[in-house]
């Protein structure tokens, strides 16, 4: 079964962007929710087989369903999250997503 993104451009304050400062993200930074957001990211060398768990577009609802752009493409990319790639196979809209500027290369990088 298809699907589609509901966003496919990066958003002005994702923290994937080398240029964005964490604490500027609209409504309100916590580090602890950041650092609990690792669990979306994939483990190196590792194949999840359990339900996907992504990132969601901090200026929607996270039941919006709308992924982080930043996020997203650090996975299907460096991030190397098989599970995301197999996911994506289905996805009719993949092709027009678009990131904005330098992006970090890890989730730890994302972190102040």
């Amino acid at each position: 079964m298809t699907w589609k993104l509901k966003r496919l451009r990066q958003c002005a304050k994702c923290p994937w962007k080398v240029t964005t400062d964490p604490h500027d993200i609209p409504r309100g930074y916590s580090e602890e929710l950041h650092r609990a957001l690792a669990g979306t990211v994939a483990t190196p060398g590792a194949i999840s087989v359990g339900p996907l768990r992504v990132m969601a577009c901090h200026e929607h609802d996270s039941e919006e369903g709308v992924h982080c752009v930043g996020w997203l493409m650090n996975q299907l990319g460096p991030g190397n999250n098989i599970g995301l790639r197999l996911s994506v196979r289905d996805c009719d809209n993949i092709g027009g997503v678009r990131l904005v500027g330098e992006q970090h290369r890890t989730f730890e990088d994302t972190l102040p």
